[in-house]
């Protein structure tokens, strides 16, 4: 990249820093959720292969990602994970930009990863409960979710 472009795009940001907090917003949801979800497939002490697809699949379909950025973002959301000490750290962030249907896709995207494996782990379940709580999901909603997830899988659905 020549480097009157950084300088040019250095310039355009520092004169309009308007148009770049959408761009700077959308990066700290994706990290948010993307840490959430990298923590669920942890979160058993065990990350099963199909999790790891998952994963992936889940975060180029929701944010419309190719690999390499899909790649970048789970890297990133991996250390953001390791570094936190709690979940607020990124369900504030999701309360803060999502609405509740949007906060209903995270809690949903959640149940995708603990059901991966075809196995809900009593930890993924309670991480989901808890995630749900910080986002205002009710429990009526976390657990039509589940039930929904599990019906696509062909899964049985506990409450």
């Amino acid at each position: 990249m020549p480097p009157w472009t950084t300088l040019t795009d250095l310039f355009e940001r520092l004169t309009h820093p308007e148009a770049h907090m959408g761009n700077l917003r959308e990066e700290e949801l994706r990290l948010a959720a993307a840490a959430l979800l990298v923590h669920a497939t942890a979160i058993d002490g065990e990350v099963a292969p199909e999790e790891r697809r998952k994963l992936k699949a889940l975060l180029q379909t929701h944010f419309g990602l190719g690999d390499d950025e899909t790649r970048r973002l789970i890297r990133e959301a991996e250390v953001r994970e390791q570094d936190a000490v709690d979940l607020y750290r990124f369900t504030s962030v999701l309360c803060a930009q999502l609405d509740q249907d949007g906060r209903k896709q995270i809690i949903e995207m959640l149940w995708e990863i603990a059901m991966a494996d075809r196995v809900v782990h009593e930890f993924e379940s309670n991480l989901v409960w808890r995630v749900a709580e910080l986002l205002g999901v009710s429990a009526r909603d976390r657990v039509l979710l589940r039930k929904t997830v599990a019906s696509r899988l062909g899964l049985e659905a506990e409450s």
